[in-house]
């Protein structure tokens, strides 16, 4: 669950007042490594109030679907895609298998 701008306001005011994960944590009512989350982003220069991108299954054939919805001029059907895209990427998998 993503917290508001407010609960990680608090969140980090509470654990520059007391200093630790464990007593921020009770102080603000989170769980400690909700705190520890917060804290070390915000101290590892990165926006604590912005979540960080989750890597997709999809992101290393992206390209690829691009590709194929460019040439299609985007009506290509997603089930179209999806065969597509397992026979391209088992094709590649057997080329890698054989040497080629």
């Amino acid at each position: 669950m993503t917290k508001s701008d407010r609960e990680i306001m608090e969140i980090l005011e509470a654990y520059d007042l007391t200093g630790t994960v464990w007593s921020a944590a009770t102080l603000a009512g989170h769980d400690p490594k909700t705190v520890k989350r917060y804290v070390e982003a915000r101290d590892g220069g990165r926006n604590p109030y912005e979540r960080e991108p989750r890597p997709k299954m999809i992101d290393a054939y992206l390209e690829k679907v691009e590709e194929w919805v460019e040439q299609s001029k985007a009506t290509i059907r997603a089930d179209v895609v999806h065969e597509k895209l397992v026979k391209w990427v088992t094709g590649a998998a057997r080329a890698r298998r054989d040497g080629r």
